[in-house]
């Protein structure tokens, strides 16, 4: 029928580390194009110029502390830390599971500590800027950015290839 396809249950690893049963919530990449108008003579309006991939960046919540986590902050390489989300989506049409998995390698640019009050529940916000970012749904990969290497792919298909082979990459 129509029916979309909803998250049931998700698991965060970092750095081969499982945080099962530890974080509580996570903002999955925005993927957004730099775009810039152009417009020129003989033109009746803009056009929106692609200038490629704006930063993307992964947000995460713990429900505590995560030492692990924690002495990963101020990493000095770009790629200093893994994070994959492994989530299950379950069709409502015909209970079907699909496996969508996010794999970012970047370093984490804000540690938020929360708040600490004696008795209440606390929260650590993690927010990772990525170099690297790999979206796959059922073993298909949808989505591969390795800014890095002047990859971007999409559906398998290497859409920079042509311009790293002009540059003599």
């Amino acid at each position: 029928m129509g029916m979309p396809k909803k998250l049931k249950d998700f698991i965060l690893f970092d750095s081969g580390n499982s945080y099962r049963g530890q974080v509580t919530e996570i903002t999955l990449p925005k993927l957004s194009r730099k775009m810039e108008e152009y417009r020129a003579g003989g033109m009746s309006g803009p056009v929106s110029v692609d200038l490629g991939n704006e930063a993307i960046t992964l947000e995460w919540t713990a429900g505590g502390l995560i030492l692990e986590a924690l002495l990963q902050y101020g990493a000095r390489s770009h790629n200093a830390t893994q994070l994959r989300f492994a989530g299950a989506y379950e069709n409502d049409d015909d209970g079907g599971m699909s496996a969508v998995e996010i794999v970012v390698r970047g370093r984490h640019k804000e540690i938020d500590m929360g708040n600490a009050k004696s008795a209440e529940d606390t929260n650590q916000k993690y927010t990772t800027a990525c170099s690297y970012y790999k979206l796959t749904i059922d073993n298909r990969p949808i989505f591969e950015f390795d800014f890095i290497n002047a990859i971007e792919k999409i559906d398998g298909k290497d859409r920079n290839a042509d311009i790293r082979r002009a540059i003599g990459l």
